[in-house]
């Protein structure tokens, strides 16, 4: 019996090493779903319908678009922690989902470092900090200066948003203080900068743009490390002196961890193919993206490397958690 046993054991590991592989084989054996863990129209959401029919057309299987929004992306990646691992339910992430909402939010139902695997970051877009036109300062030496003389607010899409953060990080390049008013999303919050009841929001540049470009809003520097295409006539915050103040949101998509490292590679080649094609490529950019496209090793690494810097800024700027 003592003989047998070591046999028995080696032929069950053998099935399941034999299953899995089958599983693999067969996938996808079922329609995939891209779960948006926003409202419908945002960045997040766009990106996925984007994606979703060039990647359905090329694995042959219905890619469907879920939207499951709510507390700053939690609800929609806590559903996706807990789905089976066999990549056939994917979650649509940006920085706040895997990066920041851990420092920010007490009792995430979710762990962003151990609840799933990377399978591909698919761009980054900069936040532009812009003030109403009746502010007196046109440039962010200017902004600095008036911050400094006298009070001055920022709006935001809520504690924890990526404009709160944004106006966070400012406050502490650049040595100033600014009132944080937040509200119950970016739009409204943006609306009310344009209407002048808050003079200043540091909000994504394919938001912001469109006001600037109209007047209604003022440009004042892109939280970035280079010029965008989009913009090329608004200058970078290094430029101003500024080099600490870089905020670019990342848009990607992950799997439930324990995915198996073979259908997360496939998946990475479907996404990436996607991504560089012309026509999606194109696309992205419009929204104001930056392509990348990297591999699932590159996006975990990302991912956390920024969980550690968002770390570190929430604690130094006294970010309460909720």
């Amino acid at each position: 019996m003592n003989r047998l046993f070591p046999s028995l054991l080696g032929a069950m590991l053998l099935c399941a090493v034999g299953t899995c592989a089958r599983a693999q084989d067969r996938f996808p054996s079922r329609p995939i779903t891209l779960v948006s863990p926003f409202q419908p129209g945002g960045t997040t959401d766009v990106v996925s319908r984007v994606v979703a029919p060039v990647v359905s057309e090329s694995m042959r299987t219905p890619v469907l678009v879920e939207n499951r929004p709510g507390a700053t992306g939690a609800i929609g990646a806590a559903y996706v922690a807990k789905a089976k691992p066999d990549g056939h339910t994917l979650l649509m992430v940006s920085t706040p989902v895997l990066a920041t909402n851990q420092w920010v939010y007490k009792n995430l139902p979710y762990n962003p470092l151990t609840d799933f695997s990377a399978v591909i970051n698919v761009g980054t877009a900069p936040n532009l900090l812009a003030v109403h036109p009746g502010v007196p300062a046109h440039d962010l030496a200017e902004l600095i200066a008036l911050a400094k003389a006298r009070p001055l607010s920022f709006a935001s899409a809520g504690n924890g948003s990526p404009q709160h953060l944004c106006g966070e990080l400012l406050k502490l390049s650049a040595g100033v203080d600014l009132m944080h008013v937040p509200y119950k999303g970016a739009a409204p919050a943006q609306q009310d900068v344009v209407a002048g009841q808050v003079p200043v929001i540091c909000n994504a540049l394919s938001n912001t743009l469109v006001p600037v470009r109209a007047g209604r809003l003022r440009a004042i520097a892109l939280a970035a490390r280079t010029r965008h295409p989009q913009a090329p006539d608004i200058p970078t915050a290094r430029e101003a002196g500024l080099p600490g103040f870089e905020f670019e949101v990342w848009f990607g998509f992950v799997a439930p961890s324990a995915t198996p490292a073979a259908i997360v590679e496939r998946l990475n080649m479907e996404f990436r193919r996607a991504l560089r094609s012309p026509a999606i490529a194109a696309q992205l950019q419009g929204l104001g993206l930056t392509l990348v496209a990297d591999s699932p090793q590159e996006f975990a690494a990302l991912i956390a490397a920024e969980s550690a810097k968002w770390r570190a800024i929430v604690e130094r700027a006294g970010v309460k958690a909720e």
